[in-house]
């Protein structure tokens, strides 16, 4: 019968571990995922205006040369 508890108990220890490593590993996804956000936002809001007047040339460009 102590060999039954002390496997239950082991099995117990190891369910608890594997349940802390999958929160920690969730953790660290999120903090992944804030900082790609951040740098995103960060370089389109640097690039933005750059951006927009590439799609604008090209747009004017392409105005241009449908018209006779």
């Amino acid at each position: 019968m102590q060999k039954i508890n002390e496997f239950v108990a082991r099995l117990l220890v190891k369910f608890q571990e594997v349940k802390e490593e999958a929160g920690q590993t969730l953790v660290e996804y999120g903090l992944i995922v804030a900082l790609l956000s951040i740098a995103a936002i960060v370089i389109l809001g640097t690039l933005g205006g750059n951006i927009v007047d590439v799609f604008t040339k090209v747009s004017t460009e392409l105005q241009n040369a449908q018209t006779p």
